[in-house]
């Protein structure tokens, strides 16, 4: 002003002195920080030897930084950077009679942990889930986008978009309920969190987590096979095979009650109430079978037929065969339990009593009883 007040009779000394007292804040216009680290404001001047420097917030409140001027040159350095740093500063140079101001706008950001994957329980096939999604101590919060994919596939996205009354980091989160299918087995849960510091000129800042969905199938289709059959016999051997299926895998059970379980020689107490349950994290699952296990039948015959003659000298064998029991128990008597008077020899399946030589008190009728298990029979001559 003071140069354009002079008479048009070449450049004055005033005039180009005027004309060059300039301004220069650095870096330009805006700086972006987040929260902890050190930034500084420089203010510098050109044309004026002996410039004096002030710094201010345009509301007035304080700096909350260390300023040092040197020469032509003014810094103001924040360290650390704290959310009191977000203002719109300006740097005032007075030289001699001349006052320039030049300002710069200081945004503050805090994005300082990655995102929590919180379930409300285990996962399980069928049954509902929460997922919450949380960004810890985040700020500004109204631009922050919080994203929930299930593999690649988008589940919810949620912006927060009205501004906080106060200067403050705060926690927020998206919450997602859901129940797992089957195709869910194995897929990443992401959860990403996207702060747009500036949509024009810098980068969005993105944190994501991963957590592999570890999904659980209760125990189901127990079956208990039986193997030849669950209708058996005394001495019979039986195989059961008890399966069930679920993820992670079921243990398998198997039990029985009011009896004990014997699977070879079976015998009539080993019928009962079999139990085949599979267990594992989430469930169990329980199926029964009956088995029956009847007394074995065998037979018993006697020879010669079922009388004989006999002369006094003679020798007479008298001979009782079993059938359908492998280790039968022998023994004779006579029906009025008078001696035998005879010699008895028993092998395997077969017995005989021998009366060598027939005499006068051979002549009775005979028992032969066979026991097998717990069941008995006699046969008489």
């Amino acid at each position: 002003l003071f140069g354009l007040m002079q008479p048009n009779t070449g450049a004055s000394p005033a005039l180009w002195w005027a004309q060059a007292f300039k301004i220069n804040i650095f870096p330009e216009s805006k700086i972006i920080a987040q929260i902890g680290d050190s930034i500084s404001l420089t203010c510098s001047t050109t044309g004026c030897e002996s410039p004096s420097f002030s710094w201010r917030t345009q509301i007035d409140s304080p700096l909350n930084g260390k300023v040092r001027n040197e020469g032509t040159e003014s810094t103001l350095t924040m360290d650390p950077v704290s959310l009191g740093n977000e203002h719109y500063y300006l740097c005032t140079v007075i030289c001699e009679f001349q006052k320039l101001e030049e300002g710069i706008l200081v945004e503050i950001y805090t994005f300082p942990k990655d995102p929590e994957i919180n379930l409300s329980g285990s996962l399980e096939v069928g049954k509902p889930v929460t997922v919450t999604c949380l960004v810890p101590a985040v700020y500004p919060f109204e631009k922050l986008e919080i994203e929930l994919l299930k593999g690649s596939r988008s589940v919810k996205t949620e912006n927060f978009l009205e501004p906080s009354e106060m200067k403050s980091q705060e926690t927020k989160s998206l919450e997602v309920t859901f129940p797992p299918i089957d195709e869910d087995i194995g897929k990443d849960l992401v959860c990403q969190a996207t702060v747009h510091i500036n949509e024009i000129d810098s980068q969005p800042q993105v944190r994501e987590t991963t957590k592999k969905l570890q999904v659980y199938v209760s125990c189901k289709d127990t079956v208990i096979s039986v193997n030849p059959s669950t209708s058996l016999q005394e001495g019979d051997s039986v195989t059961m095979t008890c399966t069930s299926e679920g993820l992670p895998a079921p243990q398998i059970f198997l039990e029985i009650q009011w009896a004990t379980l014997t699977l070879n020689a079976m015998r009539m107490e080993d019928s009962g109430i079999y139990v085949c349950e599979g267990v594992n994290l989430v469930g169990k699952d329980r199926k029964e079978v009956k088995l029956i296990v009847q007394e074995k039948m065998f037979t018993v015959e006697i020879s010669p037929g079922s009388q004989i003659a006999a002369q006094i000298g003679d020798s007479v064998v008298l001979t009782c065969d079993v059938t359908g029991c492998e280790s039968p128990s022998f023994s004779w008597r006579t029906q009025i339990d008078s001696p035998l008077n005879g010699k008895v020899r028993s092998e395997g399946s077969k017995s005989t009593s021998t009366l060598s030589p027939v005499r006068f008190e051979n002549e009775h009728f005979y028992l032969c009883a066979v026991t097998c298990g717990h069941k008995k029979l006699e046969k008489g001559i």
